[in-house]
Order: structure tokens, then C-alpha cells, then sequence
């Protein structure tokens, strides 16, 4: 356990032992209880960011037992179910997080990335649009990446194009949005621009089989024949049973 969540657990035991301290009790105002709820908060994030889902659910219980209506508490929970392969939960969680804070884009954004998870496409190109519309959100770029993703899995070809340059426009150094790119673009036999999307990506990025794959048509496409034999000795090497390599091979025929 770190030393900052050591801390965090100490104040927060702090905290519970002043619960039944009448008139001097930290918890007995409004503000108060709020704070207390933020550190529980906080403390269930931090177990939840080193895969502790387990401990992350006290304290986030201990902030809903001060206001069951707490919106990051709720949001909180919902990944930390999602994380432990628990959709009904996490959904619901995700319900209550917007219910009680209907406008909030975090949630929304990550609420669209479950519904993307659980396979529910058009539910989350929905929350993801909604999402979109908030202009002064930080991570604005991603929302625009998981559209891009979603109307890709919709098999909107021509709207994934739009929302993922919206995406880099936004975020140049976006490795999904860099590799779909170059895909759409080599798909449209818009080679050059497809290569160049394929060195940005590179430059962000490891590779996997599906990236040297696409590497390879384009060294193809350019005759770059020693890139060719390189790549496919990664794939043959890295990725020998997957299709990609497969697919690698009957294009060498």
C-alpha cells in the first residue's frame, strides 16, 4: 500500500472516530459530511486505479451511507462492478450517477464506455454525442474517439471518418484514432495519407498484429520491400497463430 493511501485510510479513520462526538463532530454539518464523502471517494479511486476492487467498495459504501444520492460515488462503484464483470451492477450505478447529476460528461463518456463494452453500440454512440457536446470538457478528443469507434462497429464508415479527424483535430497524438485513420484511409486507397497516419501511429505506439499487418500493405503499396520481410517476421514471430498473420501469408501468394 502506498504511503498515500496509508494516509488517506488514517484521516479517514479519523474521521469515524469522531462519529459520535456530539456537538464537535465533523460529520453533524452538511459540509462536513460532504468532505468526509469526497475523501471516501477518493480513497475507493485509489484502490480502484491498482485493481483493488475489493477494498475500493467500503469506502465507497461509507460516502453512500452519507448521501445515497452521491453522483462519484455511484460512478465509483459502476467501474469498479464493470471491472469485476458485473454489468447489471455497474449499469445501475450508472443510472443512479446520472440521475443525480444528469449533465455530468465524465460519467456520461464513461458510461457510453461500457455500453461499447456490453456491445450496445447505437446506446452508446447516444452518450458519447451527448458527451460531445460538453466544449470546455478536458478529454474532449476522446469522446470524439470513442464515436469514431462506435460508428465504426455501426459500420458508418463515412461519419467514424469525421468524428476521428474531429478527434485529432482536437488531440493530435491519439494512437486509435491515428490507427483507424490510416486503416479508413488505406481502405479509400488514399495511400499517402493512410502512411502518413501509420508513422504517427508508430511514433505513439507498440505494435500488435493488427497494426503490422497494415504496415505490410502499405509497404507493399510502396515497394518497400525490406519494411515487408520486416514486418512479417514480426508477425511470424510476435502474432504466428492469429488471422492477421494468416491473412499476411495469402497476400505473399
Amino acid at each position: 500500500m502506498s504511503l498515500r493511501a496509508a494516509l488517506s485510510i488514517l484521516a479517514l479513520s479519523l474521521l469515524a472516530g469522531c462519529v459520535s462526538g456530539g456537538a464537535g463532530d465533523p460529520l453533524a454539518s452538511r459540509q462536513g459530511r460532504a468532505e468526509a464523502g469526497r475523501a471516501y471517494v477518493q480513497l475507493g479511486l485509489g484502490y480502484l486505479q491498482q485493481g483493488l476492487t475489493e477494498q475500493a467498495k467500503a469506502p465507497l459504501g461509507k460516502a453512500l451511507a452519507l448521501d445515497d444520492a452521491d453522483a462519484d460515488a455511484h460512478a465509483a462503484l459502476a467501474l469498479v462492478f464493470q471491472a469485476e464483470g458485473e454489468p447489471a451492477l455497474a449499469e445501475g450505478h450508472f443510472r443512479k450517477a446520472l440521475q443525480a447529476r444528469a449533465g455530468d460528461t465524465r460519467i456520461r463518456n464513461n458510461y457510453g464506455s461500457f455500453l461499447y463494452a456490453q456491445g450496445r453500440f447505437a446506446e452508446a454512440g447516444q452518450m458519447f454525442r451527448l458527451a460531445s457536446a460538453d466544449t470546455l470538457y478536458p478529454e474532449r478528443s476522446r469522446v470524439y474517439e470513442n464515436l469514431g469507434l462506435t460508428a465504426l462497429k455501426l459500420e458508418r464508415r463515412d461519419q467514424a471518418h469525421a468524428y476521428l479527424l474531429k478527434a485529432l483535430q482536437l488531440n493530435q497524438r491519439q494512437p486509435k484514432a491515428l490507427l483507424e485513420m490510416a486503416e479508413l484511409s488505406y481502405e479509400n486507397r488514399h495511400y499517402v495519407a493512410a502512411r502518413d497516419y501509420y508513422d504517427r501511429f508508430s511514433q505513439l505506439s507498440d505494435h500488435d498484429a493488427r497494426s503490422l499487418l497494415l504496415g505490410s500493405r502499405l509497404a507493399r503499396v510502396f515497394d518497400e520491400r525490406g519494411t515487408l520481410a520486416e514486418l512479417g517476421q514480426q508477425l511470424q514471430r510476435l502474432y504466428p497463430g492469429t488471422p492477421e498473420y494468416q491473412q499476411y501469408l495469402s497476400e505473399q501468394r
